[in-house]
């Protein structure tokens, strides 16, 4: 299922506004920030689609019944420029387990985009909670690709969450129809993908705008 907040009036959408804005988004601290921002709210609406249970608490008076968590997910990004908006959702579920994918794209002697994946860092997945994030979703081959390495290499989760910021409407329809069982949570979804694959209007090179240029 997509989650599109395009079109909700949330604290959302200014924090989107903001990583848009090239009069605010040359701000790296506020940039990672604001992503951290997103990924928190998101991870919250996400807390509303897992599994609780009941278990009794001491209060400082009596013992009672509480509701919590039934199990921790594995909270997983794709490095590097997740990594503000994987701490966001990480504090919405502190008790998390984590994974890290380390995937870039490549052009390859065609011209033609490759999606490499170097490595993956990730505990076992099998029957848990997957929430995977990636603040940009231009093509949405990459997020497949480590989606599809992760189940192959450390098992199959009884669902997935995707977080993302910015994704565009190719993308998520093609996620949705490789991986149709999954939550796709989206800030905002742009229409359109320019030649080079950039999503438009987008928001830039979030990696960039996060950390710096890459050499």
């Amino acid at each position: 299922m997509i989650h599109d907040f395009t079109q909700q009036k949330s604290i959302i959408t200014q924090f989107v506004s903001e990583l848009r804005n090239v009069e605010t988004q040359n701000n790296k601290e506020v940039f990672r920030k604001n992503l951290s921002r997103i990924g928190q709210f998101l991870a919250y609406e996400v807390s509303k689609h897992v599994n609780y249970k009941q278990q009794e608490i001491q209060t400082p008076l009596i013992k009672t019944q509480a509701t919590v968590l039934a199990e921790q997910p594995v909270i997983a990004t794709i490095l590097r420029a997740g990594l503000p908006l994987h701490q966001g959702v990480l504090e919405c579920f502190p008790d998390a387990e984590n994974a890290f994918v380390s995937a870039y794209r490549k052009t390859n002697a065609n011209k033609q985009i490759d999606y490499i994946i170097e490595y993956i860092s990730s505990p076992i997945l099998e029957n848990k909670t997957l929430i995977i994030t990636d603040p940009m979703l231009a093509t949405g081959l990459s997020m497949i690709q480590c989606l599809e390495k992760m189940i192959a290499q450390k098992g199959t989760p009884k669902h997935i969450h995707i977080i993302s910021v910015i994704a565009s409407q190719e993308a998520v329809t093609r996620i949705a129809g490789a991986f149709p069982q999954a939550d796709i949570w989206c800030a905002a979804i742009d229409a359109d993908l320019n030649a080079k694959q950039y999503i438009v209007p987008g928001l830039g090179d979030a990696g960039d705008l996060a950390y710096g240029a890459r050499e």
